[in-house]
């Protein structure tokens, strides 16, 4: 019989905690019978086509839109008082809010923050829940760049703006370890595999962060490994943090699923844009599974040069979230528990003890960027696996015992491919 070589897993350690969330749930759709216009009960994936339409009806009164995951409504921001704008976000099965700050107001500001405040340590993105830019320093900036900084903040208006303080800071996050390895100037480099796919060639092949992809070309499935796969692509810094990744053997089969660990199995079907105010899952190779919200689109984030000790590395494009990370954790699944593919780690502020900001790398550009497909590389599961423990709480920990036969490069149920 052939011997059988395994492929990598997408997020292949065992976990507990936020599985139990993965769980399926019903979730029923209102009708407007009365004519009162009642909002409609929506799932988050429903909302990026439904505002889409209204933006393009409402003209400069669409200032955005979010979810309410707890009331599973959408909500729409109108631009000051436009009762026409409010009866047409009503007639569509969604809540109006009344805000101050037009999209183009927002979207000036954010143009200003990117030509002054480029400062390594800091981030910003446009929150439509307050209808403001919230701007994020890390613990490095201070003294004169952070006055700077607040005197920019400042000069964009009242009530466009927003600044605070983390108490972490701004990181890539690589490391050298786990997952999936690669050798570089005598040291290692350990990432995460987001998700696999087919390349434009029908080659198979994985996206992970645009980071990992410019910091070494080979991967392995294991730490002292052959390479079983090289970058074809990677964008970072700029418009993104996204790579390509060819497995080198073109028989290797990497079907489209994410192991969530506890027997978990998500089957990945499609790239979902991210909502704000949407549960999301995270999948890394350091810390597990753990869940949190989209609180932010379009993110900036000014990550201080690996290269330059005063450069800044800026990356655009990214979708903001409370779910924590680590290093190691970089390129890892973001995820929704429907089988969505919604971002690969990029970096953040914060670990999974003390909590932070985490800024991913949508799934949807990174497709459209690299020409590569979801859903086509091989066989996946045909639901994901039930059997977590209910009442787990959120935010769960790798089971070491996992961790330890990734360590030594053993197969992961459910997210490994093959090839024979």
């Amino acid at each position: 019989m052939p011997k059988r070589k395994t492929a990598i897993a997408a997020g292949s350690v065992v976990a507990v905690g936020a599985a139990a969330l993965l769980l399926p749930n019903a979730n029923a759709s209102q009708t407007d019978a009365s004519g009162d216009f009642t909002p409609s009960t929506l799932k988050a994936a429903d909302v990026p086509d439904r505002a889409d339409k209204l933006a393009s009806q409402l003209g400069d009164a669409f200032a955005g839109s979010y979810y309410n995951a707890d009331k599973q409504q959408m909500v729409v921001n109108v631009v000051g008082d436009d009762s026409k704008a409010v009866e047409a976000v009503r007639k569509a099965g969604a809540v109006p809010h009344q805000v101050q700050n037009s999209t183009a107001t927002l979207e000036m500001a954010a143009s200003t923050l990117r030509t002054r405040a480029a400062i390594p340590g800091t981030a910003w993105s446009v929150d439509p829940r307050t209808n403001e830019i919230e701007v994020i320093a890390d613990r490095t900036v201070t003294g004169s760049r952070w006055n700077f900084l607040e005197s920019t903040v400042d000069n964009l208006g009242s009530g466009v703006a927003t600044l605070k303080k983390s108490t972490g800071t701004f990181k890539t996050f690589a490391s050298g370890g786990d997952a999936i390895f690669s050798q570089v100037n005598g040291g290692g480099v350990r990432c995460s595999l987001g998700f696999n796919v087919t390349a434009s060639d029908g080659s198979p092949a994985f996206l992970t962060a645009g980071h990992c992809g410019v910091a070494a070309r080979q991967w392995s499935d294991s730490q002292a490994g052959s390479p079983i796969a090289t970058v074809d692509q990677a964008t970072f810094p700029g418009r993104g943090d996204f790579s390509l990744v060819t497995y080198d053997d073109p028989a290797t089969q990497a079907p489209s699923e994410v192991d969530a660990g506890n027997g978990q199995i998500v089957p990945i079907d499609r790239a979902a844009e991210a909502v704000v105010g949407q549960q999301v899952f995270r999948m890394g190779s350091t810390t597990g599974l753990h869940d949190g919200t989209v609180t932010g689109l379009n993110a900036t984030v000014n990550f201080q040069s690996d290269t330059s000790p005063s450069g800044v590395d800026t990356v655009t494009g990214l979708i903001r979230t409370n779910v924590c990370a680590e290093p190691g954790d970089s390129g890892g699944s973001l995820f929704t528990k429907d089988g969505g593919a919604v971002g690969l780690t990029s970096g953040g502020s914060g670990d999974c003890t003390r909590g932070g900001e985490t800024f991913f790398q949508p799934v949807t550009t990174a497709l459209q960027a690299t020409g590569a497909t979801l859903g086509e590389s091989g066989t996946a599961a045909g639901s994901a696996q039930q059997g977590a423990d209910p009442g787990a709480p959120a935010g769960g920990t790798a089971d070491q015992s996992a961790m330890a036969d990734d360590r030594h490069g053993r197969s992961h149920h459910g997210g490994a491919g093959s090839h024979r």
